[in-house]
């Protein structure tokens, strides 16, 4: 004689544990790539930023190089502080001399472009003819940081006594961070110019 055994499915309980380890796994698995794509999104925003900024400090610094006198005769360098840095160049190449100011402005580099005016030629500075953006997410202000250095002619740091016409060298630093909560953390970027066109006796 033979015994038939009855053909089982899953019970309740076995059911509930197979729906409880796969929703486990799915939201393990999703956490993960939630996770990874977080991370990869804030590697890539900070890249960005970061190539930004370095194109906008080699302009500026082309900018910087080039200053030259105004075209009332004022002196090329006319604003120095850790956070701005106003002079006349040429930056358009247009043979008329602009006024330019780079200001940190809480976390935002900006290039204002003052073009001259009248004749005699003069510089409104309340409104720009121009306004860029040359980086973001500069933390140069939270972390204390100077954003632009000036040097005398013997490589001694400027004080403030010192006039705009003693700097002979210029450093700019930009300090970037995406996000300051988060890693990876922030970059820094620096480098320095040396005018061209001031004086080196008076």
């Amino acid at each position: 004689m033979y015994h038939i055994h009855p053909v089982k499915g899953f019970s309740f309980v076995e059911m509930s544990i197979v729906v409880s380890l796969f929703s486990l796994l799915s939201i393990g698995l999703l956490s993960t790539i939630v996770l990874l794509y977080r991370a990869n999104a804030h590697a890539l925003a900070q890249s960005y930023e970061v190539n930004h900024a370095r194109h906008g400090m080699e302009s500026s610094l082309r900018d910087i190089r080039e200053m030259a006198f105004a075209d009332n005769g004022a002196y090329p360098l006319v604003e120095m502080s850790s956070t701005t840095i106003g002079f006349y160049s040429d930056v358009d190449r247009d043979n008329s001399v602009e006024y330019i100011r780079y200001t940190l402005s809480t976390t935002t580099l900006y290039r204002y472009v003052y073009n001259a005016t009248g004749t005699p030629p003069t510089y409104p500075l309340t409104t720009p003819t121009e306004t860029d953006i040359i980086s973001e997410y500069v933390q140069n202000i939270v972390q204390a940081t100077s954003t632009f250095r000036y040097f005398l002619d013997n490589g001694v740091p400027a004080t403030a006594t010192s006039t705009v016409t003693d700097v002979r060298y210029i450093l700019l630093n930009l300090v970037i961070n995406v996000d300051p909560n988060r890693d990876p953390g922030e970059y820094t970027l620096h480098s320095s110019v040396a005018p061209r066109n001031l004086k080196i006796n008076f």
